[in-house]
């Protein structure tokens, strides 16, 4: 798939394209990691990618999980059955509104995932040693601009 958007025979972004080809590269090779240590953690890939999301943003409702993974809410019915049977989440009343469910992720199993990361959280800070505080913040402003860009471009998909 070539992300490269050509107008009038000129490549419109070839500055970016070295940057798009990085990105490409690091969200592949995250993805297969993440599939290893989802395997090791004997959790089914689209579970793992929900426990991430309860964990960023939980505790929080099984309709608002369904909104930011994009995922209908009867097939999250299963992944969290799976996820809770697993001891990784816990379904709790919601303080604010006790009719309502909120699912958090357990600590214990939370740490084991964190131990399955280890090499690649320990190669990522030797990575950050090489750079300054300033490059470190440029960079971390880059990827909350591509973030952004992502999840527009999530929503403009969403809502065709």
């Amino acid at each position: 798939m070539n992300l490269v958007v050509k107008r009038g025979g000129r490549d419109r972004s070839s500055r970016a394209d070295p940057l798009r080809g990085a990105l490409r590269d690091v969200r592949v090779q995250l993805s297969v990691l993440n599939h290893h240590v989802a395997a090791r953690a004997d959790v089914k890939g689209v579970d793992f990618d929900c426990l991430d999301l309860i964990s960023i943003h939980g505790p929080l409702s099984p309709g608002a999980l369904a909104k930011v993974s994009g995922l209908h809410p009867a097939t999250l019915t299963g992944i969290l059955d799976r996820l809770e049977n697993g001891g990784w989440i816990a379904r709790e009343r919601d303080a604010a509104d006790r009719r309502a469910v909120v699912v958090r992720v357990l600590p214990d199993r939370n740490a084991e995932v964190l131990a399955l990361y280890a090499g690649m959280n320990d190669r990522f800070d030797a990575i950050c040693a090489e750079y300054g505080d300033a490059e470190l913040s440029t960079i971390a402003g880059f990827l909350q601009k591509v973030h952004e860009a992502g999840a527009a471009a999530t929503d403009e998909l969403g809502a065709t």
